[in-house]
């Protein structure tokens, strides 16, 4: 077990960050820029070498300062949300202001020091295809936009607007995909990788890309665990004699949509997870319910290969030394 002398909680903002260390009053703030976080390594140089660091994911603004903290080798954990919020909520305090929360998150990190998961940095490529996934499926979002309002009743110059528009998405989506491509056909593992996903029904091309970078722990884990980071595992209501409907929330919710086009992919594939599909409906589970159990299926049996895949790379690193 490590030991820290310090915990530092970091608020982080679109334009700022807060930073909070555990049992003292004062607080900082920084620009949430290169500049900014250059100026909080000087100020914070002593208290950063025995200490851990506690922040939260906010739509990627955490992401310099979080892979900066990483690559300098200091002790950081990037902290879960719902949970956080959770412990603020246990200790009665529903005031929220940015100081507050840089404070919670250093009590947070003092208290739960013991089970909370350091990060370790992953290599640049590594980054440079999570970067390139996030902006691929910001443009997808935005082609769909487009493609919608080409829809509607509009003049001939606005619809040639939206035409134009829609071209260069899918041009510049093109160009992302073939990067990406690109990065993983230069690395042995991930390619190896890719093409055991690529063996599962529902799953090609695209939708392999996606699970290998927005889920580099598969193979990793267990199945439950898998099906519980992607949010697909049912959740137990019961109390007493009491026994409520299973539902399925949380998880990561930027694997969510991927997933439920494998699955879409899978329902229609001639394969035993088809078959899967269709036992279910015959059941009289609902569409929706069988089509999650069916994300599921998918993300277990995906673990389960990669893991194999693993084991296998790892014998033979063994067998050559």
């Amino acid at each position: 077990m490590t030991f820290y002398n310090n915990f530092i909680g970091i608020d982080i903002g679109k334009f700022n960050f807060v930073v909070a260390l555990h049992n003292n009053k004062t607080t900082k703030e920084f620009d949430n820029s290169k500049a900014g976080i250059k100026l909080f390594l000087t100020n914070y140089k002593a208290e950063l070498k025995t200490a851990l660091c506690i922040l939260e994911t906010t739509g990627g603004y955490e992401t310099e300062l979080f892979n900066t903290l990483c690559m300098k080798n200091y002790s950081t954990h990037r902290a879960n949300t719902r949970k956080v919020k959770s412990f603020i909520s246990s200790h009665g305090n529903n005031a929220k202001t940015d100081k507050l929360d840089a404070k919670a998150l250093a009590q947070y990190g003092f208290e739960r020091s013991a089970i909370l998961e350091i990060h370790t940095p992953p290599a640049k490529h590594i980054l440079d295809l999570y970067e390139l996934a996030q902006r691929r499926k910001d443009l997808k979002q935005m082609l769909v936009a487009e493609k919608n309002r080409l829809q509607a009743p509009r003049t001939d110059l606005t619809k040639n607007s939206c035409q134009s528009i829609i071209d260069a998405l899918n041009k510049e989506i093109e160009i992302i995909t073939d990067k990406i491509n690109e990065i993983i056909a230069a690395d042995p593992k991930l390619k190896a990788k890719k093409e055991v996903l690529k063996t599962i029904p529902g799953i090609g091309e695209i939708i392999a890309n996606e699970i290998l970078i927005l889920m580099p722990e598969l193979g990793t884990m267990n199945g439950k665990q898998a099906a519980s980071l992607t949010g697909v595992a049912p959740r137990a209501n019961e109390s007493g004699k009491f026994k409520g409907y299973r539902s399925v929330a949380n998880g990561r919710d930027i694997i969510k949509p991927t997933l439920f086009l494998a699955a879409m992919a899978a329902r229609n594939s001639k394969s035993d997870l088809s078959l899967f599909y269709e036992v279910l409906i015959k059941r009289g589970k609902k569409k929706m319910v069988a089509l999650t159990a069916l994300m599921r299926k998918i993300i277990v049996r995906a673990n389960a290969k990669l893991r194999d895949l693993v084991l296998a790379q790892q014998n033979e690193v063994n067998t050559a030394t």
